[in-house]
């Protein structure tokens, strides 16, 4: 089955990329797996602690996966620090949460993030799940709570700045998230649909400020929450809610949905994929599904538009050169501030 092709006329003729970012299934490809991914062509990868094992290991799995579509894809994770680190000792440093993080100050949480870029970089992992632009408070629940960089729309959007600035430093490509904002919902979206029912004047102030201050980022990933002042979808599924990222927060980067299978959600995982694309998703992030789910996923999401491919390119402009400062140079400036 081919799935590259299934919405090309949304690309006006064009090539494109499946509208896809899809997780794999463990530390090497198989033959199956690799002519998979040929077939459905995702713009990119992302990866768990599944396929991690050391380095020369997530070296060739991130070679193979760039060879299996013939191109240099973007190799996501989901490295924050904290609980939410896919790669980690004894290999790789072990960093703090965000919120423990930000206490140190903007240039320690700066050096952090490029710090951290290097050891992905070094591996073939090209961009980032991070910064969470959420802002907690003290019914923010505890999946998200200490991900967040603070409390303070301003500190948040500051440190956030910091954060996506050493990545980028690294050669890495940060994905805000979650947007429009998810640190005030009292729900984990891993299981269930948060709703939030709060005026958008008053979210203007505060949860979107530092998405907003931050629009300028290359890539941001949507929050599977319902705002309830526009309607009674999710956010990845709403068009009121993605013109409202676009338009009223003015995040122009590429934008994908958060997992399409986690349980906010419903529906078979290609009208998750479908609904999300419908909305103005650019792109679906499908992470651990079966094959048959992924395929669903791939056939559903159809190729690229050509305003995401446009998108898409921008956001690889962004992308730099692996950084060529000594670790040992950042490392002993960050244990400067810290001492300081």
């Amino acid at each position: 089955m081919s799935f590259a092709g299934t919405a090309s006329s949304r690309t006006g003729g064009a090539k494109a990329h499946g509208a896809t970012i899809l997780g794999v299934e463990g530390l090497t490809l198989g033959a199956d797996e690799r002519a998979f991914l040929r077939d459905a062509d995702p713009w990119g990868f992302i990866l768990f602690a599944r396929n991690v094992d050391h380095p020369g290991q997530l070296r060739r799995l991130t070679g193979d996966l760039r060879e299996a579509v013939g191109r240099e894809a973007v190799v996501m994770v989901d490295q924050e620090g904290g609980r939410v680190q896919r790669l980690r000792p004894p290999h790789w440093t072990e960093w703090p949460p965000a919120m423990e993080s930000a206490a140190d100050g903007r240039r320690a949480v700066e050096l952090r993030h490029r710090l951290m870029g290097q050891e992905l970089r070094a591996v073939g992992i090209d961009a980032d799940a991070a910064p969470c632009l959420d802002i907690a408070d003290a019914a923010t629940h505890s999946f998200l709570k200490n991900r967040c960089f603070g409390t303070d729309p301003e500190a948040v959007s500051l440190l956030g700045r910091a954060a996506a600035d050493g990545l980028l430093a690294a050669g890495v490509l940060p994905i805000v998230k979650h947007l429009p904002g998810h640190g005030r919902t009292r729900v984990d979206s891993h299981h269930d649909l948060p709703v939030l029912d709060v005026p958008l004047d008053e979210l203007d102030a505060t949860d979107f400020a530092p998405f907003r201050a931050l629009n300028d980022l290359p890539m941001g990933m949507t929050a599977h929450i319902r705002l309830t002042e526009l309607d009674d979808r999710p956010a990845t599924a709403s068009p009121a809610a993605i013109r409202l990222i676009r338009e009223r927060i003015g995040f122009q980067g590429l934008l994908m949905s958060d997992d399409i299978g986690m349980n906010a959600l419903t529906g078979t995982p290609a009208e998750r994929a479908s609904a999300a694309i419908a909305a103005g998703c650019d792109l679906v992030l499908a992470c651990n599904l079966s094959r048959a789910g992924l395929a669903q996923v791939a056939e559903a999401a159809g190729s690229m538009t050509h305003q995401a491919m446009a998108r898409a390119e921008a956001a690889l402009a962004r992308r730099g050169a692996p950084d060529r400062t000594a670790a040992a140079e950042l490392r002993a400036e960050l244990a400067a501030v810290l001492a300081a």
